[in-house]
């Protein structure tokens, strides 16, 4: 395949996980901005190699489970294992959820958690997705390790999340978010309240390459802000601190990690 029919097709399969359900041929053509022939050729391509199945009752196109048992396959393989003890400890130490997001590229995807007590590394329902860089704390904790230009402009390249969805206290300017990311550098540690949705708080650290320092991936803590407010937030800070500390260094060992086994 040429450059931009590979980009074609994967565009066609991140369009398709919008949409579990399946999505018609033309919602397809009219999101990738190519002929509605183009696109069926595709699909039955990704259909022959297994990636994508057509509901013989709605002709609607859905993902095939091969792409999810890749993935799970690769972090099985991956180094979860040095990682897993980390989140388990501080969601027990803190009854709360647990998220590690890793950082590749420009994007700032979710990719674990640990909820709670109840002990063992669980894939997140959000796993894959990127995080939502100007309303999370993670993606506050990410854009605290830039200068302010460089983290507005990786916001603007981020597709917009529609306010409606957001909660009440998200920054709804540049100079709030800037106010936010001065207090995450200050901190050492960035945190929302009722910004990413109503009802919740979180509070996220970078985790950083300890060759050079460079950012790698973010570890946060969420729950219900009744429960997880600010005051909790702050003395939970060195927890959080020492977890995203000890996770930077076992990231040598983990392919999870850019640098990991590198």
């Amino acid at each position: 395949m040429a450059g931009s029919q590979i980009e074609r097709a994967l565009s066609l399969l991140e369009s398709l996980t919008a949409d579990p359900g399946g999505t018609p041929l033309q919602s397809l053509a009219d999101r990738l901005l190519i002929p509605k022939s183009a696109t069926h050729r595709m699909l039955a391509e990704l259909i022959r190699l297994g990636y994508v199945r057509q509901d013989p009752q709605t002709s609607r196109y859905q993902l095939s489970t091969k792409l999810v048992a890749l993935g799970f396959r690769y972090l099985a393989n991956s180094g979860a294992d040095v990682v897993q003890p980390i989140l388990d400890r501080l969601a027990e130490e803190t009854g709360e959820l647990v998220r590690l997001g890793v950082i590749d590229g420009e994007r700032l995807t979710w990719i674990a958690k640990s909820q709670g007590a109840r002990g063992g590394l669980r894939y997140d329902p959000d796993m894959g997705r990127d995080a939502p860089l100007s309303s999370t704390a993670s993606g506050h904790a990410w854009l605290a390790s830039m200068g302010d230009e460089e983290a507005l402009a990786r916001v603007a390249q981020q597709a917009a999340v529609d306010p409606a969805e957001l909660g009440p206290n998200a920054p709804r300017s540049s100079a709030e978010l800037l106010e936010r990311l001065h207090l995450a550098r200050a901190h050492g540690y960035a945190w929302v309240v009722e910004s990413s949705a109503v009802g919740t708080a979180a509070m996220a650290a970078a985790v950083r390459d300890p060759r050079n320092h460079r950012p790698i991936g973010v570890l946060s803590l969420a729950g219900p802000s009744a429960r997880l407010g600010e005051a909790r937030m702050h003395q939970l800070a060195p927890r959080l601190l020492a977890a995203s500390a000890e996770l930077s260094e076992a990231s040598q060992a983990s392919e999870l990690f850019p640098c990991g086994l590198g």
